[in-house]
């Protein structure tokens, strides 16, 4: 049985969303030559391209260019040695790193001049094809396998691609635009935890293959994240917690390596010579630098004593070589970028700015703490690199690409409180399609300062 929809002021008719139909507000009603829908998004998409943004905010910028600038020194700094072992010259693995941070710094500032609304419309488009990629990487030929893990997709003589560092600015996308269209939705089981869970399952499924917990906690991580800040009940959230819990360990029961690491960090001085060995000299490394530092290059450590110094370990070598002032000045240049981050998402004029901005703030936060408590032994050890400072061009120049979404949406944010995209659920109404109510748009939004001033 049809159910007729009664007509709604200023909205055009429905328009293909991330999950579903998404209508889009107007001013007022359609004039006659929008009448066609695909033409009315076409030109939408081409008027905010070319419309005018506020400054960008140059302390965010300045804060992810320091980090990229520390990263390019420090890992050349922890890789001279391993890279005259394994390559014949000192350089290789910094000019690697050189090339992607040249790579990511032209997405980054590329991405900061687009209008970040465009990602939400080619939302489904890039979820699929990161997905294709992450399967590519499990076809033998194509994906490339290196200590017992086949996470790389190498084609000819060019630079190994890990496709499950762009999935996660994939996934923050995504998730971003499907809770933006949902709205009130993800309350409710069928609508919002149980499709949350396959969207972070399929992604995760396809990461535990090759395996790499480290990345699939992560982005399992910042989807929950994302998940609580769009407004999921509580009680979904205390089933997530447990489920994730009840998944964790039995993926560490499946993944023989993972209950290593376990008995390992509670035990690494009983495997000092065997597993244990690399927290053993994390730890020492980072202690070694005392209040100072050995100085700028000046470290003993990297001498083979702390294994994967230049993508795991390069926090200890900072403390090492700068001691606790330099990775104080690393860690407050994150909490600027993190602060910067949360900022421009509080001020963003739509709840898919908003989301996203927090996703991937979520993102950069949780890897960083990943690595520097593992590094610290207060976790155990996830091979999770730091965001900017860790060797890997895929890593870079994919949190470049993040980092670059986040500058544009603090050029668009207005700090005035925008009209929503969609009406909000109303549980009496046959369909969505309820006209919002007065009062509920005239109600402040949790996602906003309410300042119109732009500060």
């Amino acid at each position: 049985m049809s159910v007729e929809r009664a007509a709604v002021p200023g909205v055009t008719p429905e328009s293909d969303g991330v999950l579903g139909k998404v209508r889009i507000p107007t001013q007022g009603a359609p004039s006659s030559a929008s009448s066609n829908g695909d033409q009315f998004v076409g030109r939408r998409i081409v008027r905010r391209l070319r419309r005018p943004a506020s400054p960008p905010d140059w302390m965010l910028i300045v804060s992810v260019l320091a980090l990229v600038f520390i990263g390019l020194i420090f890992v050349f700094s922890s890789s001279f040695a391993i890279s005259q072992e394994l390559h014949g010259n000192t350089h290789h693995f910094a000019v690697r790193q050189v090339i992607g941070a040249g790579i990511g710094v032209v997405a980054f500032f590329l991405l900061s001049r687009i209008d970040y609304r465009i990602w939400q419309r080619l939302s489904s488009l890039i979820i699929a094809f990161a997905l294709v990629m992450l399967a590519a990487v499990l076809i033998p030929g194509i994906g490339h396998e290196e200590n017992g893990a086949q996470r790389w997709i190498q084609i000819g003589s060019l630079p190994a691609l890990q496709p499950s560092e762009f999935a996660k600015l994939a996934i923050c996308i995504y998730v971003a635009a499907w809770l933006a269209a949902k709205g009130d939705e993800i309350k409710r089981i069928p609508l919002g935890l149980a499709p949350f869970c396959f969207i972070i399952g399929t992604v995760g499924g396809l990461i535990m293959l090759e395996p790499d917990l480290g990345t699939f906690a992560a982005i399992a991580a910042t989807g929950v994240v994302m998940f609580f800040l769009a407004g999921a009940a509580l009680r979904h959230m205390v089933i997530l917690c447990i489920g994730g819990t009840g998944v964790l360990f039995m993926i560490i029961g499946l993944f023989g390596y993972g209950i290593e690491r376990v008995r390992t960090f509670f035990n690494a001085e009983e495997f000092a010579q065997d597993a244990g060995f690399q927290i053993i000299n994390l730890v020492s490394t980072l202690g070694s630098g005392g209040l100072t530092g050995v100085g700028l290059g000046a470290s003993r450590q990297k001498f083979f004593y702390v294994p994967s110094a230049h993508t795991d370990g390069v926090f200890a070598i900072i403390g090492e070589e700068t001691g606790m002032l330099g990775a104080l000045i690393v860690l407050t240049i994150f909490a600027v970028l993190i602060y910067r981050g949360i900022r421009a998402g509080m001020r963003a004029e739509d709840r898919f700015g908003t989301l996203l901005a927090f996703g991937i703030v979520a993102w950069f936060a949780l890897q960083a703490f990943f690595n520097i408590a593992g590094v610290m032994r207060t976790i155990v050890l996830t091979g999770i690199p730091l965001p900017f400072l860790s060797f890997g061009s895929s890593a870079l120049i994919a949190s470049l690409a993040a980092a670059g979404i986040l500058v544009s949406i603090s050029r668009h944010g207005r700090g005035t409180l925008p009209a929503p995209a969609d009406p909000p659920l109303d549980d009496d109404s046959p369909t969505r399609d309820a006209a919002p109510r007065r009062e509920l748009l005239d109600k402040p939004s949790p996602f906003h300062s309410g300042r119109g001033d732009g500060s």
